[in-house]
């Protein structure tokens, strides 16, 4: 009888297992296939062959192709590491106290997570001009990333760490544009920016725009 419950219990793993390689299989293939290719050209039957899957696992995994495109876009924002971005993020911001070594990791940030996303921002953009799924997709895309800066604004706010006349939603709006997918298309698609030299740009102007005049030593 145990021996029958380890047995369920490893083809139940084995299973589970298998369903997350497809899953990873189809979202990998889906998004070198929708940036070089376009949202509106490629379809699900070409995601589908060339993960090597069928077509209905993908709609009874994902959906759609919007919902495809949302779950690349929260992959990219967790970043590289282990722990998502974001939670890193909130960790470094409760443990830092000074506002330019918070920003300067918001810098370092930038430079891990910024080239993953910001193409698949760009994407839904441009096909938002369109496709109404997409528009609404990149509406709420869009709300998502003024209520994370809006977030990261507030811990700069009630630290006391803002120039004075800075408010808060104004403080908001200077993140919002900095981590702005136009921004990283402008320096780093079309002048061929290095991504370090971005996410160096990025937080030195956050600084510059946010914070009282001081030495800057190390800039």
């Amino acid at each position: 009888m145990a021996a029958e419950v380890k047995r369920r219990q490893y083809d139940s793993a084995r299973r589970r297992q298998a369903a997350e390689r497809r899953r990873d299989a189809i979202v990998d293939t889906a998004r070198r296939l929708f940036l070089r290719d376009g949202f509106a050209r490629t379809t699900i039957a070409t995601i589908a062959g060339d993960a090597g899957v069928s077509e209905e696992t993908v709609y009874k995994t994902f959906g759609s192709k919007t919902a495809l495109v949302r779950t690349i876009r929260d992959r990219a924002l967790a970043g590289a590491g282990p722990v998502h971005a974001e939670r890193r993020s909130d960790r470094m911001q409760a443990g830092a106290h000074d506002a330019r070594t918070i920003i300067r990791g918001w810098g370092v940030l930038t430079v891990e997570v910024a080239p993953r996303v910001a193409p698949i921002l760009l994407l839904v953009r441009d096909a938002a001009a369109s496709d109404p799924e997409l528009a609404t997709l990149r509406d709420e895309m869009d709300a998502a990333r003024r209520t994370r800066m809006t977030r990261n604004a507030r811990t700069l706010f009630k630290a006391g760490h803002l120039r004075r006349g800075i408010t808060l939603a104004a403080a908001a709006d200077v993140l919002w544009t900095y981590s702005s997918p136009e921004l990283y298309e402008l320096l780093v698609i079309r002048r061929g920016w290095a991504i370090a030299r971005y996410g160096r740009f990025v937080a030195d102007a956050m600084i510059a725009a946010l914070l009282p005049s001081s030495p800057l030593a190390g800039l």
